[in-house]
């Protein structure tokens, strides 16, 4: 198979989480360890930094890769959802997995795939870890992806948890409350091992009980700091993760070199040095365009307050939604005098956009259906004047698709 058929075989035979939603999670590590096993267990053979967090943890993982970078280190990042080119979940510093080696590696365990039968996301966590083990990077970023505690990355022991924030998503699988959803993001946290807690959601017991569980030295970030470094990543939200940021750096200067010249560098370069996208990036500037993936409450709550901070005449919202989020309380926190161009991505989880037009109306929002993503991007383009506003979100494939375009 080439680079192209191995994928069109993944995608066909393994199931993927952002692609079919909750069938997709397995709620055990066991096919981890057991791809893992075959492997020789390659996540024993770097160092690594785990990061959970409901929003947030994308942007701290890559900006902790790229100071790590600048310090000289030789770092692997593995993140997902990837937004245009899957090789974007496995890369070393900045640059992402060649495709012969994905190529390979699904060659050589085809036949462990077929009896372990893993999610999609479990064995690309299996071939993150296999090349990071064989390219021996000194330290490797590893974001978690969906909670933690059973989350496929947790077979790594770090030297460093952090865990972004805490807010309601996935709850059919994560929990119906904070207090819920903080234990299985705490379930990173693991013996004797410095944690990291970022923004505070009011849930600070529960990481404290975890820490002193497992006798693990906890720190919180600074709630304020009136001498903040320059940081490359726009968007209020971004504060509360640059505090996170700070405070790790501050911990993990305890237990490798690591100098402040490196992180003022790092936090300049995060895109250039890691190949970071969709976090309020600007599209375009005639008219201004800018996407964002955030998706759930909280990501939503602070994607609104930004664009309130933007001068423009008229709100245009391209929108998309996928079907297992609190889409009602989401739509109640849109602006109800944006137009809104309303679709749905090329995906099983997509929210049928007849649908969620409906809901938009029942929310007092306005807008026309279209067919595509595309589509609606060019409409919107069509109709906005220079000093109007075009924002595309919604969904992280909203923005994948967006990029494409761009």
């Amino acid at each position: 198979m080439n680079y192209q058929e191995t994928l069109d075989y993944l995608f066909s035979r393994l199931p993927m989480f952002q692609r079919v939603g909750n069938t997709a999670f397995k709620k055990d590590l066991s096919n981890t360890i057991r791809l893992a096993t075959i492997l020789d267990n390659p996540q024993d053979k770097f160092k690594s930094i785990h990061v959970a967090g409901t929003n947030g943890k994308g942007s701290v993982s890559h900006s902790l890769a790229s100071i790590l970078q600048e310090q000289g280190y030789k770092v692997g990042l593995y993140t997902s959802p990837h937004l245009v080119d899957f090789r974007e979940r496995v890369r070393i510093n900045g640059e992402v997995i060649i495709e012969k080696y994905v190529v390979d590696f699904v060659a050589k365990h085809q036949d462990d795939f077929n009896e372990i039968q893993p999610s999609f996301f479990e064995w690309t966590v299996a071939l993150a870890f296999n090349y990071f083990a064989s390219e021996k990077v000194d330290f490797a970023v590893i974001e978690t992806g969906l909670g933690g505690r059973l989350d496929s990355t947790n077979i790594i022991t770090p030297i460093l948890s952090v865990i972004t924030n805490i807010s309601y998503d996935h709850q059919s699988i994560l929990g119906d409350t904070l207090e819920l959803i903080g234990a299985e993001k705490a379930g990173i946290i693991k013996t004797g091992i410095p944690v990291v807690i970022g923004q505070d959601s009011g849930i600070r017991a529960v990481f404290e009980q975890k820490a002193l569980q497992e006798k693990a030295p906890i720190y919180f970030s600074e709630s304020d700091n009136a001498n903040l470094p320059e940081f490359e990543l726009k968007g209020s939200y971004q504060k509360a993760n640059l505090l996170t940021i700070l405070k790790s750096c501050e911990v993990l200067s305890d237990y490798i070199k690591l100098d402040d010249k490196s992180i003022i560098n790092g936090l300049k370069s995060v895109t250039t040095n890691t190949g970071l996208r969709g976090r309020w990036e600007t599209l375009s500037t005639t008219p201004l365009t800018i996407c964002d993936t955030g998706h759930n409450v909280e990501g939503i709550k602070a994607i609104v307050n930004q664009l309130k901070s933007i001068p423009h005449n008229k709100l245009h919202f391209i929108i998309t939604v996928v079907n297992d989020k609190d889409i009602s309380a989401i739509l109640k926190l849109l602006p109800t005098r944006a137009s809104y161009y309303v679709s749905e991505a090329k995906i099983p989880r997509a929210l049928k956009k007849e649908a969620l037009l409906d809901l938009m109306k029942e929310n007092g929002l306005n807008g026309n259906i279209y067919n595509t993503i595309k589509d609606a991007i060019q409409s919107a383009q069509k109709t906005a004047n220079q000093d109007d506003f075009i924002f595309i979100g919604g969904s992280t494939f909203t923005v994948a698709e967006a990029l494409e375009i761009f």
